[in-house]
């Protein structure tokens, strides 16, 4: 049965899930159970994966489950403007949709590459670019600490990491929310961040240097340059949005949550808890699109076409009451969450960690700097972006006393 012609399939859209998803979620898991049939623009079908073990299974058998979008059953009925094609592509030669050994293969270089990253160097690029923002903001008294520093910082960072100069960030930072997004801009955010990578990866390899994209291209694998430049494509990507949010959630629930009060005074305990607990009921990827069903069979009670898109609903999996009895807040270093994702599809274990000391480092800075921060508008004000695949903000404005820049006076 297509996910199309079940009753009530949920339409799926950033407005469902904008302002309480965890109640979406689970008035989707009372009605259709662990596997839920959702329309995507277009009314493109789908299967959507709440249940944890559903999810598990899914994501552990990359052979029944593949990652190779080609083996969609829905690809003639798909326009060539289709506002998700950057996200669920056909032919795209990134790591995203390879699989098997050559998956295997890719992955080794692209863990190789990020592994040589210094991670003293790393925190010191962190601390640098969050003290140019905070210096911006500091004299005026109040800021949005999304648009004015989470959005700003871990492409600032990345793009250093990864070859970029400094000036092409803010450039990145628009092509990378529009086509994460997904919507009229979307294609056209994806077309400059694939011309930015190809003229970083041209230059490079006429002059290496010491940064990702030239260890990437020193590799003897045999990966073309195309490839190299899909696969700085999705890095990029993956690291930079959902750790701006990650910056920002956290944040969000330190100065909101009493809990974490003590953080604001400088415990450095506090903070880790408020990340480890969004990603377990906040966390910034909350749909991950997607796997193929390479053959008829059975999942949570459903029953999937060979060919069906099944969508990865890491936040629902990680409220699934079957493994959350209690219904507690998980604050501790409980890191068995799907915010990372699992399998061999996961994100690599030290772009986990670079993302980490990016939010991290981001967090202490504004702490550090702006010690008597408060919100500056009720917490029920606040307001997320209207987008079903990542939990974000859509602003977090704040007040503070106005302290001088690290270099100057105050303005």
């Amino acid at each position: 049965m297509s996910p199309a012609s079940v009753p009530n399939a949920v339409p799926l859209s950033g407005l469902v899930l904008q302002d309480d998803p965890a109640r979406v979620y689970r008035e989707m898991r009372r009605e259709h159970g662990s596997v839920v049939p959702v329309l995507l623009d277009g009314d493109a079908p789908a299967w959507l994966v709440l249940g944890y073990r559903e999810l598990h299974q899914v994501t552990g058998d990359p052979v029944l489950f593949s990652r190779d979008s080609d083996l969609w059953n829905q690809w003639d009925g798909i326009p060539d403007d289709w506002p998700l094609l950057p996200m669920i592509g056909r032919k795209q030669p990134s790591i995203l949709y390879t699989v098997g050994e050559r998956h295997r293969e890719r992955a080794g270089m692209l863990v190789t590459a990020l592994e040589a990253v210094d991670p003293y160097e790393l925190r010191g690029y962190a601390e640098k670019f969050a003290d140019e923002l905070i210096d911006g903001i500091c004299p005026q008294g109040s800021a949005d600490l999304i648009a004015e520093f989470a959005m700003l910082l871990p492409v600032r960072v990345l793009a250093r990491i990864f070859g970029f100069s400094d000036e092409e960030g803010p450039g990145l930072v628009t092509a990378l929310n529009d086509m994460i997004d997904g919507r009229e801009r979307a294609i056209a955010g994806q077309t400059h961040l694939f011309t930015s990578m190809t003229e970083l990866v041209a230059s490079r390899k006429g002059a290496p240097a010491d940064d990702v994209a030239s260890r990437m291209l020193a590799d003897t694998s045999g990966f073309t340059e195309e490839e190299i430049v899909q696969d700085l494509m999705v890095m990029l990507a993956a690291g930079h949005q959902p750790t701006a949010d990650w910056i920002g959630n956290s944040l969000h629930l330190m100065l909101t949550d009493s809990r974490f009060a003590a953080s604001l005074f400088g415990g450095r305990n506090s903070i880790a808890e408020a990340m480890n607990e969004v990603l377990w009921e906040d966390t910034p990827s909350q749909v991950i699109a997607g796997r193929w069903a390479s053959r008829d069979t059975q999942l949570g009670g459903r029953r999937v076409r060979a060919g069906d898109m099944l969508l990865l609903g890491l936040q629902g999996a990680n409220s699934d009451p079957q493994v959350r009895t209690d219904g507690s807040a998980l604050t501790g270093g409980n890191g068995a969450h799907f915010s990372f994702g699992h399998g061999e599809h996961r994100c690599p274990f030290p772009a986990q960690e670079i993302a980490e000391v990016i939010a991290r480092t981001g967090i202490e800075v504004v702490l550090d700097r702006l010690p008597d921060i408060d919100l500056a508008v009720p917490a029920a004000d606040l307001t997320r972006r209207p987008s079903p695949w990542l939990r974000g903000l859509s602003e977090l404005t704040v007040t503070f006393t106005p302290t001088p820049a690290l270099g100057g006076s105050l303005a």
